[in-house]
């Protein structure tokens, strides 16, 4: 019963809204492999920072959302209701990861073709759009559609797996997933400093993007250079894409068990700006 009170209008919208963040957020990973792929690294980068940068602007835009879930919350068993609820949003996270995971090779074969329609209508992103969102385009997407296999992963070796970027890869991921609800709920831990807690969160989402375009986006996009210039296998980026998914899987789902010690942090840190 307690979890039909949770899911409200409001969270089901909101957790519809975080699944497609995080799809996209993992599919991007997708337009490294399919420009290594077509061997036209530039157009892909042009495509894949298209895609992040509407993804990572959508994440804040959650912001109204969850504010209003906090708005609305019953008195009665106030925070636990609503620590409730942020989790099942992080849970959302989690599943749209998955969601992206899963649809990872169809969508290969999809931005492969569109970082060559980019090529040929000379870097024009609105005219690709315009190209993508027609009746023609789905039919022959639907037919690129690919069901995940245990013979993707051939040639993945272990040993070739760099175990800082992975783990570096999942906490700023747990970070990014939570760095909104930490924030808001941090506001409602202190009264003293509950605006400084909320507008926290902008500069904790700030932080996590920079950590990821300095050190995680520049080593997947040397290793796409290294395989078109023939210094590196396609296996080898196709490991490292999936071990990257695998590694953001894995923080969506740390991003539990740091939430509310998070939100304690912000809630403590706050106080020093008052």
């Amino acid at each position: 019963m307690f979890f039909l009170d949770l899911m409200t209008g409001k969270i089901v919208f909101t957790s519809l809204f975080i699944i497609l963040i995080h799809s996209i957020e993992t599919l991007a990973y997708a337009v490294r492999l399919s420009g290594a792929r077509v061997k036209l690294i530039a157009s892909g980068l042009s495509l894949f920072s298209t895609i992040v940068i509407v993804s990572r602007m959508a994440n804040m835009g959650q912001q109204p959302l969850l504010g209003s879930i906090i708005d609305t919350a019953p008195e009665q068993n106030f925070l636990v209701f609503v620590e409730s609820q942020f989790r099942v949003l992080i849970g959302a996270s989690t599943i749209g990861t998955i969601i992206g995971i899963l649809l990872l090779p169809t969508f290969i074969a999809i931005f492969s073709r569109a970082i060559i329609r980019l090529a040929d209508e000379e870097g024009s992103v609105p005219s690709l759009l315009k190209m993508g969102f027609n009746w023609k385009s789905a039919k022959r997407m639907v037919k690129h559609f690919k069901i995940p296999r245990i013979s993707y992963l051939n040639g993945l070796k272990l040993s070739e797996i760099p175990k800082r970027l992975f783990i570096f890869n999942m906490f700023v991921t747990a970070i990014y997933t939570i760095g909104v609800l930490a924030a808001l709920y941090a506001s409602l831990l202190t009264t003293a400093s509950s605006n400084t807690a909320v507008m926290a969160s902008g500069l904790i989402n700030g932080v996590a993007t920079i950590l990821l375009s300095i050190f995680v986006d520049p080593k997947i996009s040397v290793m796409s250079d290294n395989v078109v210039h023939g210094k590196a296998k396609y296996s080898s980026l196709k490991g490292i894409s999936i071990m990257m998914v695998t590694s953001r899987l894995i923080g969506t789902v740390l991003a539990q068990i740091m939430f509310i010690p998070g939100a304690y942090y912000i809630a403590w840190a706050s106080k020093f700006f008052v």
